[in-house]
């Protein structure tokens, strides 16, 4: 039995503060949709988020992730059989958002969940029809989170580069990235 995805160097403390972290921001209002990172993010409406398959949670997640991305730093290693990213801010609602999307994220793969988000890049629907061919480790750090995810199946090395690349571009350039994207995807 393969494990997909495995949480290490995670202490009990740490897990603990999490929680609580977690129920703490839920109780001021990130989770309810009211998550205030950054002037006039509340006024920003991002209809291109909502999926097929999304819940109000993800979708505030996605849009704090999206306002919010200079405020997010991002280094890819790819490996001879997947990649190795480190993400992190200094922001702690952010941080937030940015470890529950993350680990959702994995999860919904692993249980071949397709949000099937209008903006979500071609490449994820590989890893959702194959989430077998995928192992994960995700470690916590102080600012955010380390996130190793290997294969076996070259096409799948592929497939995790390229969403690392396109996952470090979004953190870069936001929107535009989406745009960009969804521009070249049309014209081909």
């Amino acid at each position: 039995m393969n494990k997909r995805y495995i949480l290490c160097v995670f202490s009990v403390a740490a897990a603990a503060g999490i929680l609580m972290w977690g129920g703490a921001v839920a109780q001021h209002g990130m989770m309810s949709g009211h998550h205030n990172c950054g002037q006039g993010h509340d006024e920003v409406r991002m209809p291109m988020l909502n999926g097929g398959d999304t819940t109000p949670e993800e979708v505030e997640e996605l849009r704090a992730l999206f306002t919010e991305h200079t405020s997010l730093e991002r280094t890819v290693e790819n490996l001879p059989n997947g990649i190795r990213t480190v993400t992190e801010t200094d922001d702690p609602e952010l941080l937030e958002a940015l470890f529950n999307h993350a680990v959702g994220m994995i999860a919904r793969v692993d249980e071949s969940r397709n949000p099937h988000i209008p903006i979500q890049s071609p490449t994820l629907d590989y890893l959702f029809d194959h989430p077998e061919r995928i192992t994960t480790d995700i470690e916590p750090t102080d600012k955010g989170l380390i996130v190793t995810q290997t294969s076996d199946d070259p096409k799948m090395v592929e497939a995790l580069q390229t969403h690392a690349a396109e996952v470090s571009d979004l953190a870069a350039r936001g929107m535009a990235s989406v745009h960009d994207a969804m521009m070249n995807r049309h014209s081909n």
